[in-house]
């Protein structure tokens, strides 16, 4: 599949260090940039942290910076909390949660934008879906794209459980909305 999850944190070096993280943002994006080359069609998404104690306005800058950077299909973003018994609960310098709170607005409102830009950039194209559950509306069935995105068509409920060609038509809120095209083919199952 065409979708990779690469979590990457923070796009800053400090706070990745204070997270033990293994990776600078250089190297993450220098990594996205081999995937890419590789693979032009790969989508990518990932997980943010905003909040962790010592975070610094300069450190979430730097991670808008990477959420900029790589355009991502998808992410999944947090506030940092205290877990007890953790190292990072006993730092000094903990966020604000008010704080934390405006920060992963700001990181949403841009993640927001990339995806549904990256949706919008799949209208008009067919792919193929593996349908795996009834929709909302009757008739409806839904299924997911090589990009994990839910496809929502009109179509049997004996489809489900196969692959058809879907040309996308538009997008809703968290999903794509698409037109079956031509005969399902059985999907395959793993042992």
């Amino acid at each position: 599949m065409p979708y990779l999850h690469l979590p990457v944190q923070s796009g800053s070096d400090r706070i990745l260090a204070a997270m033990n993280r293994r990776h600078t943002a250089t190297e993450y994006v220098a990594l996205v940039d081999r995937i890419r080359a590789a693979r032009p069609d790969m989508a990518i998404s990932g997980d943010f942290i905003v909040g962790f104690p010592g975070e610094t306005d300069e450190d979430f800058a730097a991670t808008m910076d990477i959420l900029r950077a790589v355009d991502y299909a998808a992410c999944f973003s947090f506030k940092y909390s205290p877990r007890p018994g953790t190292p990072a609960a006993a730092l000094p310098d903990q966020v604000p949660e008010a704080v934390k709170g405006e920060r992963l607005q700001h990181l949403q409102a841009q993640i927001d934008l990339q995806q549904k830009a990256f949706a919008e950039r799949l209208v008009g194209r067919t792919l193929p879906v593996l349908f795996d559950k009834p929709g909302r509306l009757p008739g409806q069935i839904v299924g997911r794209s090589p990009y994990l995105q839910p496809v929502v068509v009109m179509a049997p409920s004996s489809l489900i459980g196969q692959i058809a060609e879907v040309t996308i038509e538009a997008i809703a809120n968290y999903s794509l909305i698409g037109r079956l095209e031509g005969e399902p083919v059985p999907a395959r199952r793993s042992a």
